[in-house]
């Protein structure tokens, strides 16, 4: 009786144009499920599972058509289509200070031109309060590889209090390597370059430019990045709940995130490939299994942290 039951429902299944038997269906949704619930999209999930062998777009079908709600799956798991947050053209003029002068988003391009094996890393500052905590993060261009580290200022004295820590963790020589050109935006947490290109005795360390105002896309890879720290750290989740291990348990996650720009490797191994494990283990990043890969606020928050409504 169920291998007829099974046989009727899968002639209704292709006379509506699903190529999938019952069973096939079930095997899918059973892979599908339990990840899309920890915060994973579809491209990393048949990147890591290739015993789907439907293509992404057929899949994104499937979804769409209601082939897998029995299993809990429907448009609203798809983290493609959910949480945009509209862009709002709202600019607030300021005077441009005096110091970027040399440091300003052309003699970036010049220096580079100049200077093209120096890698770059971008870095920028996230928050949910004006008045804090504060979130400073680090992308190194060629992974990507991101990083970050809380803040309860943002100022100068604190942010490059950091460059000072990464200068002395990893050493001199790994330091140079990933930090020696630093490109990030105008604010005001970052405009007093010396702080950040001269340690302790006055000596360079490194060379940091500045984007031209309102022109985030200069510096694309942080700001694209930071999505996957929306999917973990919503606009209006407290951060000041947060300790600097669960910072670095959310970049974990985030860096073991297979990208198709990478072919689908995760920031995470080519990180590890350029540099190093004990690279990665000094900056107080692992990797995460990809099957255990959460994008979604349980992650760090608890239910008692979570806002109410």
């Amino acid at each position: 009786m169920k291998a007829d039951e099974e046989y009727r429902h899968d002639l209704v299944d292709f006379r509506e144009g699903i190529n999938l038997t019952t069973k096939e269906r079930t095997d899918i949704a059973n892979v599908l499920a339990p990840l899309m619930k920890q915060g994973q999209s579809v491209h990393q999930i048949l990147s890591s599972h290739k015993e789907i062998t439907q293509s992404e777009r057929t899949i994104y079908h499937y979804i769409e058509s209601g082939v897998f709600k029995d299993f809990g799956i429907n448009n609203f798991s798809l983290k493609e289509q959910v949480n945009r947050k509209q862009f709002k053209q709202k600019y607030k003029k300021r005077k441009e200070p005096a110091n970027f002068e040399g440091r300003k988003y052309e003699d970036f391009l010049r220096f580079r031109s100049e200077n093209p094996e120096t890698p770059v890393t971008e870095m920028d500052t996230v928050y949910n309060s004006p008045s804090g905590p504060y979130l400073q993060t680090f992308i190194f261009e060629k992974t990507p590889f991101m990083i970050g580290f809380l803040h309860h200022d943002k100022t100068n004295e604190s942010m490059s209090g950091i460059i000072d820590f990464l200068q002395k963790k990893p050493g001199a020589d790994l330091f140079s390597k990933l930090f020696s050109l630093l490109l990030t935006d105008r604010g005001s947490e970052f405009e007093k370059h010396q702080m950040f290109e001269l340690d302790k005795s006055g000596n360079t360390r490194l060379s940091i430019f500045y984007c031209d105002p309102m022109q985030s896309s200069q510096k694309p890879h942080v700001e694209n990045n930071h999505n996957y720290v929306r999917d973990i750290i919503p606009n209006r989740y407290p951060i000041d709940t947060l300790t600097q291990e669960d910072i670095n348990l959310m970049f974990s996650h985030i860096n073991s995130t297979p990208r198709r720009s990478l072919g689908d490797r995760t920031p995470y191994e080519l990180f590890c490939f350029l540099y190093g494990k004990t690279t990665t283990n000094l900056l107080g990043i692992n990797e995460i299994s990809r099957d255990d890969v959460i994008l979604k606020p349980s992650l760090i928050y608890s239910k008692k942290q979570l806002p109410v409504g």
